[in-house]
């Protein structure tokens, strides 16, 4: 008994009723056909076509653009290095004479409309269901894209631009609706791996993307490039209609979820089945360190992603000289090697915690410093190879690789704050993360304007470098894996049952064992470090 009182004690410090200790649920549901993986998948698909609508433009520009006609106002090919062993480009010039810095503005006008409609859609999500206007939201990025064409060749840039900021605005639910998603569907132990899953997405959607949308760009129909945003506009609007159709906002509210798995969720995720709701902390939230840590990261994440993302494509036809072909399947290696270290190194940040060999902070910053400090050394590295394509090549992709880590690091870092606002906070971070990300294109097409020279990119690889370094620094030393105390962890706590009679376990908080002993299954984030 004593023991008993002990533990009851422990579990109530400082409000803290996370379960860690899940593999141990007596009513587990088994196998991989479950509902909450099926969710899992629908958003890893989710993420895939937003990725697609974000990167096939990197690609498509390069086909749609006039490179005779602008050349008279700036030299389009660096020839520094006078010894060419792979394929150069000699494929036909597009359609449009646009500069570098006119590409720049270009391919940043669609994050103007997806960071503006972040914080709305995270509070909304909060208020009133994140599905719908996450599937919605696709749904209008999707049949915006079969626009692209005629608005590029009716309207010129400023028509493009326009129909690029409206795909980015139905968008914009894609990341904070779908944190909102995970912190309602996935148990804390399975976070980072089903988290790593689902942003790994980008990297599939990436991987997916440059390479089809290169062989589109040469033998597609409608004159090649326009049939990039035809094909990947009915991909989009058909995960949409099934996203709608098929999944559900959660656990609770999903008619045909087994009730073992339905319960197993709800109870690791609250310690109750009914799950309150409180207003949104905004106070709090802007006086938390960890909250700023996360923040910085995000943004320094971004700004280094979103440089390689759409101006590596360029890179590749201006410096490395490869043909549009290959271009767009050597531009996705990176993304592939991202993909595939995300996924590995999720499986090892989950071991590590559930092991107990690492807190959930110390795993959490590790994993990110992996994850930001690869790519920024990579950049420095790569900038320095000179006309070595194919080491240039493998640093690049090695260090895009690393940045894998990030997924299972401050990505996922905003449900072991607060798996209630995780939505919001996400919302919040990743508007000003792009905020700084749409800054890497028109900063690098202003650089390499006029100038396309080893030189010129290589300040653009050592902005984003240093950028990665430094957020990722001040992540190390003000983040923070700890439950804060303004998600209001004691409304986690079960209020005993009425007319629990002799014999049963109502009156036990769910987490703890039938046992007959009662002894406490759920443990605390704090005594998990103990």
């Amino acid at each position: 008994m004593p023991f008993r009182r002990s533990k009851l004690n422990h579990r109530h410090r400082d409000g803290h009723v996370l379960v860690w200790d899940q593999n141990n649920l007596h009513d587990r549901p088994k196998g991989w056909a479950t509902t909450r993986y099926f969710v899992t998948f629908m958003l890893f698909l989710g993420m895939a076509n937003a990725y697609v609508m974000r990167t096939n433009m990197s690609v498509a520009i390069v086909a749609m653009v006039n490179h005779t006609a602008i050349q008279k106002g700036e030299e389009i090919l660096d020839d520094e290095c006078g010894d060419r062993e792979l394929e150069v480009d000699n494929g036909e010039d597009g359609e449009f004479a646009w500069s570098s810095s006119l590409q720049g503005y270009i391919l940043s006008s669609f994050f103007y409309g997806y960071v503006i409609t972040q914080i709305p859609f995270g509070i909304l999500a909060k208020k009133y269901g994140a599905l719908r206007f996450l599937g919605w939201g696709m749904l209008i990025n999707s049949v915006f894209a079969f626009l692209v064409p005629v608005a590029a060749r009716e309207g010129g840039v400023y028509g493009l631009c326009a129909v690029r900021f409206i795909q980015g605005l139905g968008e914009g639910p894609i990341v904070p609706c779908t944190h909102a998603l995970l912190a309602k569907w996935i148990p804390p132990n399975e976070r980072s791996r089903m988290g790593a899953a689902v942003y790994a997405g980008a990297q599939f959607g990436t991987i997916i993307s440059m390479p089809l949308s290169g062989l589109l760009a040469e033998y597609g129909f409608s004159g090649g490039w326009p049939s990039i945003f035809y094909v990947f506009g009915v991909v989009g609007t058909v995960w949409s209609i099934a996203f709608l159709i098929f999944v559900f906002e959660d656990p609770s509210s999903h008619p045909r979820i087994d009730e073992r798995e339905k319960r197993y969720i709800n109870d690791s995720l609250w310690g109750t089945d009914v799950v309150k709701s409180p207003p949104i902390p905004f106070r709090s939230i802007m006086k938390s360190l960890p909250f700023y840590a996360i923040l910085f990261a995000h943004m320094g994440h971004n700004y280094g992603y979103e440089t390689l993302m759409t101006e590596l494509p360029t890179y590749m036809k201006q410096v490395l000289r490869f043909s549009l072909k290959s271009n767009g399947l050597l531009s996705s290696l990176p993304y592939l090697a991202m993909w595939l270290f995300s996924m590995f190194i999720s499986v090892i940040a989950d071991w590590l915690i559930s092991s107990n060999r690492f807190s959930l902070t110390a795993t959490r910053k590790i994993i990110n410093s992996i994850g930001q400090y690869g790519p920024g050394l990579a950049l420095i590295a790569a900038s320095y190879t000179g006309c070595d394509r194919a080491l240039t090549l493998a640093i690049l992709t090695i260090g895009v690789g690393l940045n894998g880590g990030i997924y299972s690091g401050f990505k996922i870092n905003h449900l072991d704050l607060t798996p209630r606002f995780a939505g919001f906070l996400m919302a919040i971070t990743n508007c000003l993360a792009n905020l700084a990300g749409l800054l890497a294109p028109i900063a690098a097409g202003n650089l390499i304007n006029n100038k396309p020279t080893m030189g010129q990119w290589q300040i653009v690889f050592f902005i984003a470098a240093f950028v990665y370094i430094i957020c990722g620094t001040f992540y190390n030393i003000f983040g923070s894996g700890e439950r804060q105390f303004w998600d209001n962890p004691d409304n986690d706590e079960q209020k005993p049952s009425l007319g629990s009679g002799a014999g049963t376990n109502h009156e036990t908080p769910i987490g703890r064992l039938s046992n007959g002993n009662s002894a406490p299954l759920a443990i605390t984030a704090s005594e998990s470090r103990q």
